[in-house]
């Protein structure tokens, strides 16, 4: 697997770390999901013809970027995303591709500035949260992304423990190659004794909690697109089982409602291996499309 070239992006109050795949002349970003990082990112890149190049943030938070301060949200992880974009981006409009939580961003991005990007690809994520009226959404967030956030408080004696927590993930482990080692290996940190995720629990609370309670913010992210925007959504969630993180009605609700958003299913994967499996090929293919 070739490894990426570490770049460091200046923002307003920090330097994010930005990983670049490739070094062709036609230029994507992207965004990665909740407890994620740009090496996410790596099975898609190396499936881009060769005249690309993806430059993929590690967000506040999280990978490189762990130490750059918030405030964090969507609003402020959008703003990076542009700053990225103006500065490989040469003047000319780039592809743009968020998966997850990433999806948000880089929709929100795509409202704000839609002059910087060509077309916009959301993969498994970007579509409005359906939340029960008068759901606590710190308790939801406990309920659906509890274990994700309590794995960033733990410490592993080795780099091989850490990995063998992953492999015994049920949407990894059954799945697992080289390029989930390389993502689970990209993500520790800390002194040999008390090796532990490079993601700030402050950052993935509040960005969780963002992506409950502004639905209504997203839906007109959604409406108001002027550019062409696909979705790719995978038929099982977060532990590798049905229901995939959108239900097929809420895709269909939402692609009946934006003009310029249409979407796929892409089968037989998961909200992780949606990007770290052969589906990669899939992402990559409708990325170059853009």
């Amino acid at each position: 697997m070739t490894k990426p070239v570490e770049l460091d992006l200046p923002v307003d109050g920090a330097t994010l770390r930005v990983l670049r795949f490739g070094t062709g002349r036609r230029i994507a970003v992207a965004a990665h999901g909740i407890t994620a990082s740009a090496m996410s990112f790596a099975a898609v890149a190396r499936h881009l013809p060769p005249e690309w190049s993806l430059y993929a943030l590690d967000l506040r938070g999280r990978g490189g970027s762990s130490a750059a301060d918030g405030p964090y949200g969507i609003d402020r992880h959008a703003d990076d995303v542009c700053a990225a974009a103006q500065y490989w981006g040469g003047g000319r409009p780039v592809a743009l591709m968020g998966q997850s939580m990433g999806a948000y961003v880089v929709l929100r991005a795509a409202a704000r500035a839609p002059r910087l990007f060509g077309g916009v690809l959301l993969v498994d994520g970007g579509l409005p949260l359906p939340v029960p009226a008068g759901a606590d959404p710190d308790a939801l967030l406990d309920a659906t992304l509890g274990p994700a956030i309590e794995r960033l408080a733990l410490t592993y004696d080795s780099d091989e423990d850490y990995v063998a927590f992953f492999r015994g993930h049920p949407a990894l482990g059954p799945h697992w190659n080289e390029d989930i080692e390389a993502y689970v290996r990209y993500d520790l940190t800390g002194p040999v004794g008390a090796r532990r995720s490079r993601a700030q629990e402050p950052a993935v609370r509040h960005d969780g909690r963002e992506l409950l309670v502004r639905g209504e913010d997203f839906g007109h992210d959604l409406t108001g697109l002027t550019l062409p925007a696909r979705l790719l959504y995978a038929p099982f969630g977060l532990l590798g089982a049905a229901p995939g993180m959108l239900p097929p009605e809420l895709v269909g609700y939402w692609t009946s409602k934006v003009l310029n958003l249409t979407s796929e299913p892409v089968p037989d994967c998961n909200h992780y291996m949606i990007l770290m499996g052969d589906p990669a090929r899939t992402v990559a293919a409708r990325l170059a499309a853009l």
